[in-house]
Protein backbone atom coordinates (compact mmCIF):
# COMPACT_ATOMS: atom_id res chain seq x y z
CA UNK A 1 0.00 0.00 0.00
CA UNK A 2 2.89 2.08 0.75
CA UNK A 3 4.89 2.12 -2.00
CA UNK A 4 1.75 2.33 -4.29
CA UNK A 5 0.73 5.47 -2.53
CA UNK A 6 4.44 7.38 -4.58
CA UNK A 7 3.27 5.80 -7.53
CA UNK A 8 0.13 6.90 -7.93
CA UNK A 9 0.85 9.91 -6.41
CA UNK A 10 3.52 10.50 -9.18
CA UNK A 11 1.13 9.53 -11.80
CA UNK A 12 -0.97 12.40 -10.54
CA UNK A 13 1.32 14.98 -10.46
CA UNK A 14 2.62 13.88 -14.03
CA UNK A 15 -1.02 13.73 -15.38
CA UNK A 16 -1.39 17.91 -13.98
CA UNK A 17 1.80 18.38 -15.74
CA UNK A 18 1.22 17.09 -19.12
CA UNK A 19 -2.16 19.28 -18.86
CA UNK A 20 -0.32 22.30 -18.29
CA UNK A 21 2.01 21.65 -20.97
CA UNK A 22 -1.04 20.38 -23.30
CA UNK A 23 -2.86 24.38 -22.25
CA UNK A 24 0.32 26.01 -22.94
CA UNK A 25 0.68 24.15 -26.62
CA UNK A 26 -2.60 24.76 -27.56
CA UNK A 27 -2.33 28.45 -26.16
CA UNK A 28 0.62 29.11 -28.63
CA UNK A 29 -0.93 26.89 -31.19
CA UNK A 30 -3.98 29.44 -31.28
CA UNK A 31 -2.11 32.76 -30.90
CA UNK A 32 -0.03 31.51 -33.69
CA UNK A 33 -2.87 30.54 -36.24
CA UNK A 34 -4.30 34.37 -34.91
CA UNK A 35 -1.03 35.66 -36.02
CA UNK A 36 -0.92 33.77 -39.02
CA UNK A 37 -4.45 34.42 -40.04
CA UNK A 38 -4.06 38.34 -39.18
CA UNK A 39 -1.25 38.66 -41.50
CA UNK A 40 -2.97 36.46 -44.58
CA UNK A 41 -6.40 38.95 -43.86
CA UNK A 42 -3.96 42.36 -44.05
CA UNK A 43 -2.41 40.29 -46.58
CA UNK A 44 -5.64 39.79 -48.58
CA UNK A 45 -6.63 43.38 -47.92
CA UNK A 46 -3.89 45.42 -49.95
CA UNK A 47 -5.34 43.83 -53.40
CA UNK A 48 -8.70 44.76 -52.23
CA UNK A 49 -8.65 47.81 -51.06
CA UNK A 50 -6.57 48.89 -54.04
CA UNK A 51 -9.00 47.58 -56.24
CA UNK A 52 -11.01 50.17 -54.73
CA UNK A 53 -9.04 52.87 -55.74
CA UNK A 54 -9.62 54.47 -58.90
CA UNK A 55 -7.40 53.51 -61.74
CA UNK A 56 -4.95 55.47 -63.80
CA UNK A 57 -7.11 54.80 -66.66
CA UNK A 58 -9.84 56.12 -64.72
CA UNK A 59 -8.95 59.32 -63.79
CA UNK A 60 -7.37 59.31 -66.75
CA UNK A 61 -10.72 59.32 -68.79
CA UNK A 62 -11.99 61.92 -67.07
CA UNK A 63 -8.93 64.71 -66.49
CA UNK A 64 -8.08 67.20 -69.62
CA UNK A 65 -6.22 66.91 -72.29
CA UNK A 66 -3.90 69.11 -74.41
CA UNK A 67 -4.20 68.37 -77.86
CA UNK A 68 -1.02 69.70 -80.23
CA UNK A 69 -1.69 70.96 -83.42
CA UNK A 70 1.04 72.06 -84.88
CA UNK A 71 1.03 69.87 -87.39
CA UNK A 72 -2.64 70.40 -87.91
CA UNK A 73 -2.98 71.42 -91.42
CA UNK A 74 -6.10 73.18 -93.16
CA UNK A 75 -9.31 71.69 -93.51
CA UNK A 76 -7.64 68.22 -91.61
CA UNK A 77 -9.12 66.60 -88.92
CA UNK A 78 -8.09 64.90 -85.85
CA UNK A 79 -9.77 62.63 -83.52
CA UNK A 80 -8.55 62.25 -79.75
CA UNK A 81 -10.26 60.92 -76.87
CA UNK A 82 -11.93 62.63 -73.58
CA UNK A 83 -14.14 61.55 -70.70
CA UNK A 84 -14.46 58.08 -72.92
CA UNK A 85 -15.31 59.95 -76.34
CA UNK A 86 -14.08 60.96 -79.31
CA UNK A 87 -13.17 64.53 -80.11
CA UNK A 88 -13.00 66.36 -82.83
CA UNK A 89 -10.37 68.62 -83.46
CA UNK A 90 -10.86 70.64 -87.20
CA UNK A 91 -8.75 72.95 -88.68
CA UNK A 92 -11.07 74.70 -90.72
CA UNK A 93 -9.75 76.42 -93.92
CA UNK A 94 -10.62 80.25 -95.12
CA UNK A 95 -12.76 78.06 -97.48
CA UNK A 96 -14.36 76.36 -94.85
CA UNK A 97 -15.27 79.08 -92.87
CA UNK A 98 -16.60 81.57 -95.53
CA UNK A 99 -19.16 78.35 -95.77
CA UNK A 100 -20.13 78.62 -92.36
CA UNK A 101 -21.61 82.58 -93.06
CA UNK A 102 -24.25 80.76 -96.20
CA UNK A 103 -25.74 78.27 -93.61
CA UNK A 104 -27.92 80.23 -91.24
CA UNK A 105 -31.19 79.48 -92.72
CA UNK A 106 -30.51 76.18 -93.04
CA UNK A 107 -30.02 75.25 -89.03
CA UNK A 108 -32.38 74.17 -86.33
CA UNK A 109 -29.83 76.14 -84.33
CA UNK A 110 -27.70 79.09 -85.96
CA UNK A 111 -26.74 80.86 -82.67
CA UNK A 112 -26.10 78.27 -80.55
CA UNK A 113 -29.05 78.96 -77.96
CA UNK A 114 -29.29 75.28 -76.83
CA UNK A 115 -27.14 74.56 -73.76
CA UNK A 116 -24.54 72.97 -76.09
CA UNK A 117 -21.81 74.38 -75.01
CA UNK A 118 -20.54 77.41 -72.98
CA UNK A 119 -21.60 81.34 -73.33
CA UNK A 120 -18.16 81.82 -74.85
CA UNK A 121 -18.26 78.88 -77.94
CA UNK A 122 -21.79 80.52 -78.78
CA UNK A 123 -20.71 82.41 -81.76
CA UNK A 124 -21.10 81.54 -85.64
CA UNK A 125 -18.10 79.14 -85.61
CA UNK A 126 -18.68 77.72 -82.14
CA UNK A 127 -14.89 78.08 -81.08
CA UNK A 128 -12.22 80.90 -79.20
CA UNK A 129 -10.49 80.69 -82.39
CA UNK A 130 -12.39 80.37 -86.01
CA UNK A 131 -10.24 78.34 -88.04
CA UNK A 132 -10.13 75.55 -84.81
CA UNK A 133 -13.50 73.78 -84.42
CA UNK A 134 -13.13 71.22 -81.14
CA UNK A 135 -16.10 69.35 -80.67
CA UNK A 136 -17.34 65.84 -79.26
CA UNK A 137 -18.24 63.34 -82.22
CA UNK A 138 -21.00 62.08 -81.11
CA UNK A 139 -24.43 62.65 -82.96
CA UNK A 140 -27.00 63.91 -80.60
CA UNK A 141 -29.74 61.71 -82.28
CA UNK A 142 -28.80 58.46 -80.62
CA UNK A 143 -25.01 58.11 -80.11
CA UNK A 144 -23.82 57.19 -83.21
CA UNK A 145 -20.11 58.48 -84.45
CA UNK A 146 -20.58 60.65 -87.30
CA UNK A 147 -18.01 60.91 -90.31
CA UNK A 148 -16.14 64.08 -91.66
CA UNK A 149 -17.51 65.06 -95.08
CA UNK A 150 -15.22 67.91 -96.40
CA UNK A 151 -16.16 67.72 -100.41
CA UNK A 152 -18.45 69.75 -102.53
CA UNK A 153 -21.56 68.19 -103.28
CA UNK A 154 -20.48 64.59 -103.41
CA UNK A 155 -23.35 62.17 -104.97
CA UNK A 156 -24.26 60.35 -102.04
CA UNK A 157 -24.77 63.96 -100.24
CA UNK A 158 -26.37 65.81 -103.28
CA UNK A 159 -26.01 69.20 -104.69
CA UNK A 160 -26.13 71.47 -101.49
CA UNK A 161 -23.83 69.90 -99.82
CA UNK A 162 -20.96 72.45 -99.14
CA UNK A 163 -18.69 70.17 -96.33
CA UNK A 164 -19.96 69.01 -93.07
CA UNK A 165 -20.16 65.90 -90.64
CA UNK A 166 -22.87 63.03 -91.92
CA UNK A 167 -24.12 60.54 -89.51
CA UNK A 168 -24.53 57.42 -91.69
CA UNK A 169 -26.76 55.79 -88.60
CA UNK A 170 -29.99 57.63 -89.51
CA UNK A 171 -28.46 60.39 -92.23
CA UNK A 172 -28.34 63.40 -89.44
CA UNK A 173 -26.19 66.47 -91.19
CA UNK A 174 -24.09 69.05 -89.35
CA UNK A 175 -22.20 72.09 -91.03
CA UNK A 176 -18.74 73.02 -90.22
CA UNK A 177 -19.09 74.47 -86.83
CA UNK A 178 -21.45 71.32 -85.49
CA UNK A 179 -24.72 72.30 -86.08
CA UNK A 180 -27.56 70.30 -87.31
CA UNK A 181 -29.68 70.93 -90.52
CA UNK A 182 -33.30 71.26 -90.20
CA UNK A 183 -34.44 68.00 -91.56
CA UNK A 184 -32.50 65.83 -89.23
CA UNK A 185 -33.35 63.05 -87.13
CA UNK A 186 -30.74 65.05 -84.21
CA UNK A 187 -32.46 67.55 -82.20
CA UNK A 188 -29.38 69.38 -81.03
CA UNK A 189 -25.99 70.64 -82.07
CA UNK A 190 -23.04 68.47 -81.11
CA UNK A 191 -21.31 69.70 -78.04
CA UNK A 192 -18.61 71.72 -77.68
CA UNK A 193 -16.81 71.03 -74.85
CA UNK A 194 -14.89 73.16 -72.72
CA UNK A 195 -11.49 74.13 -73.96
CA UNK A 196 -8.70 76.52 -74.17
CA UNK A 197 -5.10 77.36 -75.53
CA UNK A 198 -2.38 76.94 -73.35
CA UNK A 199 -0.34 78.21 -75.96
CA UNK A 200 -0.54 78.79 -79.89
CA UNK A 201 0.02 75.40 -80.93
CA UNK A 202 -1.92 73.41 -77.65
CA UNK A 203 -5.07 73.21 -76.68
CA UNK A 204 -6.57 72.09 -73.26
CA UNK A 205 -9.58 70.28 -73.76
CA UNK A 206 -11.70 69.33 -70.99
CA UNK A 207 -11.74 72.42 -68.69
CA UNK A 208 -11.19 76.66 -69.49
CA UNK A 209 -8.38 78.85 -67.66
CA UNK A 210 -7.58 78.61 -64.18
CA UNK A 211 -9.32 74.81 -64.14
CA UNK A 212 -13.08 76.15 -64.58
CA UNK A 213 -15.71 73.74 -66.15
CA UNK A 214 -14.45 70.47 -65.74
CA UNK A 215 -17.69 69.04 -64.57
CA UNK A 216 -19.63 70.65 -67.39
CA UNK A 217 -22.27 68.92 -69.36
CA UNK A 218 -24.24 69.27 -72.24
CA UNK A 219 -27.85 68.85 -72.82
CA UNK A 220 -27.35 65.90 -75.17
CA UNK A 221 -24.16 64.20 -75.42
Amino acid sequence: MTSANPDVTGAGKGSVLGGEVDLRRRRFLLAATSVVGGVAVAGASIPFLASMAPSDATKAAGAPIDVDISKLKPAELITVTWRSRPIWVLHRSKKQLGILQDRDADLKDPHSKAPQQLPRYANPHRSIKPEYLVAVAICTHLGCIPTYRPEIAPPDLGPQWKGGFFCPCHGSRYDLAARVFDGSPAPLNIPIPPNYYRKDTVIRVGETENGGHQNWTPKIW
